[in-house]
């Protein structure tokens, strides 16, 4: 390990004296946000990018491991949907003196869970909408509004985001997500930092194919 140091993931700062960059797992409070070892945010508050996020909804954000968030990302939960199956789009129910119970679940246009894979990068400043499924190893571009899953290994980008191209050949996807490197030992991780981070994909591809035989 680097400088005799080993990983951890109950850190909540990474970087000694940088203080604007930390794992997220170690300082969730809401029992509605899940996140994998690892996952960080370039900021010192990971639950101000949740917003809309209400008990009564029950919808969870789920983040895997090894996921880097970059500022000024906001996750939009389903709270942020008004009704819209009615003449009027306007919350009466949640402002005071307004003679309207809440509408049912039913009529709440919920998309259910928000769920972002493993080592997955999501650029500054992007918006991910409520329900969305983010696949292992994508990517989400600078500013893009993201409503529709992402595939694994895909990159998008834009408003509304759209697929500019897949990171890999269908082969070597397929080969990440059997091996899913995310899930292994600390100290297997290490050792496998020279194929992870090898700009030779070829040569990265023969290396994961061994470690599966």
């Amino acid at each position: 390990m680097k400088d005799g140091k080993t990983p951890n993931p109950n850190a909540i700062h990474p970087i000694k004296g940088y203080d604007k960059e930390i794992y997220i797992k170690p300082t969730i409070k809401n029992p509605n946000i899940i996140v994998g070892d690892f996952s960080y945010i370039a900021d010192s508050d990971f639950e101000s990018h949740v917003t809309h996020h209400y008990e009564w909804n029950g919808d969870k954000l789920i983040i895997g491991k090894f996921c880097q968030i970059a500022s000024g990302v906001e996750f939009v939960m389903n709270g942020a949907n008004h009704q819209m199956n009615s003449v009027s789009t306007f919350p009466f129910y949640t402002l005071e003196g307004w003679d309207m119970k809440p509408p049912a679940i039913a009529d709440m246009p919920l998309k259910g869970d928000t769920v972002v894979g493993n080592d997955v990068w999501i650029g500054q400043n992007a918006t991910i909408l409520p329900g969305v499924n983010i696949g292992d190893g994508a990517i989400i571009g600078a500013n893009s509004v993201v409503g529709n899953d992402v595939a694994p290994y895909t990159i998008v980008a834009g408003n509304p985001s759209k697929v500019l191209r897949k990171r890999f050949d269908d082969e070597m996807i397929e080969l990440l997500l059997k091996v899913k490197w995310w899930d292994k030992s600390i100290e297997e991780i290490d050792s496998l930092i020279p194929i992870l981070t090898c700009s030779d994909i070829e040569k990265s591809k023969r290396k994961i194919k061994d470690l599966l035989v």
